[in-house]
């Protein structure tokens, strides 16, 4: 795993433990090389956005037990993959982020500048 940093240089928060996100599960958008779809940033779930995400081959809102995946709901925080965010922010449909619980990673695939104009928490 990497530092636990924020987007902004500071301690990473969590996201969200109802659903438990993150992925490893731990509740944070932690990642690590492990994780090759960089989970890394904290989105708010609105209803646009989870059916602009299902719309693009990216389901997020339907349950599937097998994996033990409760599915999110409007409303919820989850750690969304890095290269869906930055999808949806060409797309104009990207979600408001926490990014004081967005891990640095992040800063890799998009700028600072981007990410504070999605943040919810500034």
């Amino acid at each position: 795993m990497f530092e636990p940093i924020n987007a902004l240089g500071g301690p990473l928060e969590p996201c969200s433990t109802k659903p438990m996100t993150g992925f490893y599960r731990d509740g944070s958008c932690q990642t690590g090389k492990d994780n090759p779809g960089i989970h890394a940033v904290c989105i708010y779930a609105t209803e646009e956005f989870l059916a602009y995400s299902k719309k693009v081959g990216n389901d997020l809102s339907t349950p599937m037990p097998q994996y033990n995946f409760v599915g999110v709901k409007a409303g919820q925080s989850w750690c969304l993959s890095g290269p869906r965010f930055v999808q949806a922010v060409k797309d104009g449909q990207a979600p408001g982020i926490f990014i004081h619980s967005t891990h640095q990673a992040m800063l890799q695939l998009i700028d600072l500048d981007t990410l504070k104009k999605h943040a919810l928490d500034l």
